[in-house]
């Protein structure tokens, strides 16, 4: 199921773009008067849902798919770390 999102990752990309979707917390801090003060942080891993040198639908799947992965990485690395007891209850 992943996959298949994963995949259809640069099709919700593009019917975000025809419906003019933008980011709630953009719009609250549009709102609010907080965009004004904001300061540009560039640590993200995949800004805007994309890879640099990527355009449109390929940096989006890529970065769909890179994300998806690591997220999985991340959550299996917890499951191991926390373990199971000697009688399999955790």
């Amino acid at each position: 199921m992943l996959l298949v999102l994963a995949l259809l990752a640069p099709v919700f990309g593009w019917a975000a773009g025809q419906v003019g979707y933008a980011e709630p917390l953009e719009n609250a801090a549009e709102v609010t008067g907080a965009s004004e003060h904001a300061e540009a942080v560039d640590l993200a891993p995949f800004p805007d849902y994309g890879i640099p040198g990527l355009g449109g639908a390929a940096g989006t799947l890529v970065s769909a798919i890179l994300g998806t992965g690591v997220t999985l990485l991340v959550a299996t690395g917890i499951v191991r770390a926390l373990g199971t007891d000697a009688d399999g209850t955790r």
